[in-house]
């Protein structure tokens, strides 16, 4: 549900390039991606983005406990060191006017990941970032689901 400009139907070809440059991000397995793709959509508030990647993360078998944990995973000792580093980046990424800087979540994105993967992983951040900021700002809402 869409209660402003429905943004997919007026510009249409635009928002099928965005969804099109996803398959350039093919360094990042679908678990990884869809953590990531929430994670930053729940920092955004962004309640369609948290509904389609929660459910996009379930189907990439992620499991319940860690998607319900995913808002304190510093906290917790299921995510391993490079889903850490991979989630502290996006964090750093999303909120970069208040962090001004990048340089430790950097370092330790490089110990675990390749200069492509690093580059993916920013690639989707910034595209995520850029899809909550269209559905937030037309109140793109998620529909009631029966499951």
């Amino acid at each position: 549900m869409i209660k402003r400009l429905d943004y997919t139907s007026i510009n249409g070809q635009a928002i099928a390039r965005m969804a099109q440059a996803k398959d350039c991000m093919s360094s990042i397995d679908a678990k990884l991606r869809a953590l990531i793709e929430l994670r930053v959509s729940q920092i955004n508030g962004c309640a369609y983005c948290v509904d389609l990647h929660t459910t996009e993360a379930r189907r990439a078998g992620e499991t319940q406990q860690r998607l319900d944990c995913l808002t304190v995973w510093r906290e917790v000792a299921f995510f391993d060191t490079g889903e850490k580093a991979a989630l502290a980046w996006a964090e750093t990424i999303t909120l970069i006017a208040g962090t001004h800087t990048t340089s430790p979540e950097y370092d330790a994105l490089s110990a675990h990941y390749s200069d492509r993967q690093i580059v993916d992983l920013t690639l989707i951040i910034a595209q995520m970032n850029a899809w909550n900021r269209l559905a937030i700002s037309f109140e793109h809402l998620p529909e009631t689901r029966d499951s």
